[in-house]
């Protein structure tokens, strides 16, 4: 019998070849996104469209998490364009207060509730924008949570984090992604929500610089090129 597991899925490069990943291991997949106040709706989108490309079960959770002090859920908070220094050295503005300790209790809960044993999430700690809910530490406290935490824990068989680029560099992202065949094309990382990506926000910049040092085109359109 196939595992199941629950991907966090936004429609981004990372967590579209996490679910490719998910899938080459032998899973059974169930994607799980969020709708949570997010200044555009875009990444929805793009993660209907993967799912749909994989024939994969799609849930969506609304949350309003529209209170929370972030630029990517209120729009009178700029989102930082062409940031200078190593991305990772500061906390910006973008960082969305808990939001994957939140996302992964959802997603802890629906493996409970269809009987998946694993969590496939996007979290990287090489080339990111400095979120502290992206490292292995944050990984190894909320692991043990689980153990602690739920019913499948307390019962010996607790429910598995898998993060299969939580070392890559955004390079070797993009190389998994198209040697497993992900459809990146259809995947969209902007922080903003125009026609087309606009190359400047921090997910764009890595999103571009990761193609460009693997050597693919980056498939999607960007304002300036």
């Amino acid at each position: 019998m196939m595992p199941k597991a629950v991907v966090l899925l936004s429609g981004g490069l990372d967590s579209t070849t996490c679910l490719a990943q998910a899938i080459a291991d032998g899973c059974e997949p169930t994607a799980i996104s969020f709708r949570y106040g997010q200044r555009h709706t875009k990444e929805l989108t793009s993660a209907a469209n993967v799912c749909e490309f994989y024939h994969v079960p799609h849930v969506v959770i609304d949350l309003n998490l529209g209170s929370f002090r972030s630029a990517l859920t209120r729009k009178d908070i700029d989102v930082p364009m062409d940031r200078e220094g190593a991305l990772e050295e500061t906390i910006p503005v973008t960082y969305v207060p808990a939001r994957n300790i939140v996302f992964l209790s959802i997603a802890a809960g629906l493996c409970e509730s269809i009987d998946a044993d694993r969590i496939y999430i996007g979290v990287n700690a090489v080339d990111y924008s400095g979120y502290p809910d992206c490292t292995p530490e944050f990984i190894q406290a909320f692991q043990h949570t689980l153990e602690v935490g739920t019913k499948a824990g307390k019962e010996g068989h607790p429910i598995k984090i898998v993060t299969p680029i939580g070392m890559d560099s955004k390079a070797d992202i993009v190389r998994r992604g198209k040697r497993l065949g992900a459809p990146l094309h259809l995947t969209w990382s902007c922080y903003n929500g125009g026609e087309k990506a606009c190359g400047h926000c921090d997910s764009c910049r890595l999103r571009l610089a990761g193609f460009k040092e693997a050597g693919f085109k980056d498939e999607i359109p960007y304002e300036d090129l």
